[in-house]
């Protein structure tokens, strides 16, 4: 019994702390990665807003509802086994910018992902800037030092290059 009081208590002791650390922390923080892919920017532009094929090269998105407005894409949510997110198009300058904010207020984080597209001579080069923030302190702590503010960014990015390269492989779109 006196193991049981004191391992409970170690947890509790270990949960307040790691949220004690993350108030410490800023809500907010800027990840950015760049990626070179062989791919010129209509092809890369065409992929990143064809929202739609997403369940089809990323394997973290089951189903994707989009919405439509007058100017084309104004959001769309994305369903995964973690739930659902929604978003929002704040901007977008085909081929070159497009920037996309998460449209949920009930979630633990929010923020926006700017994608700026580069030519690189036949191929391009893209940037992702995720400007977020992470509402609890437990979320928080685990994002900076557990898995890092870059880590759904370097997935996409991944994921994406897998899709530029079969379509390589395939001869283009």
């Amino acid at each position: 019994m006196r193991l049981i009081v004191i391992t409970v208590a170690v947890v509790l002791v270990a949960v307040a702390l790691t949220t004690l650390v993350g108030v410490w922390l800023p809500k907010g923080h800027v990840a950015s990665l760049e990626r070179h892919l062989p791919i010129d920017p209509q092809g890369l532009w065409a992929i990143l807003t064809d929202v739609e094929a997403f369940p089809l090269w990323r394997q973290d998105v089951t189903q994707v509802d989009t919405r439509l407005d007058n100017s084309g894409l104004s959001g769309w949510t994305e369903h995964s086994s973690n739930g659902r997110i929604r978003f929002a198009v704040d901007r977008m300058e085909p081929p070159r910018v497009l920037v996309v904010r998460i449209a949920d207020r009930d979630l633990p984080f929010g923020g926006t992902w700017a994608y700026e597209i580069s030519p690189d001579g036949r191929a391009s080069s893209l940037r992702i800037t995720e400007r977020g923030e992470v509402y609890n302190p437990l979320f928080r702590f685990v994002a900076r030092f557990g898995y890092g503010h870059d880590r759904t960014i370097r997935t996409f990015l991944d994921a994406l290059e897998r899709r530029v390269a079969q379509q390589e492989q395939r001869g283009g779109i």
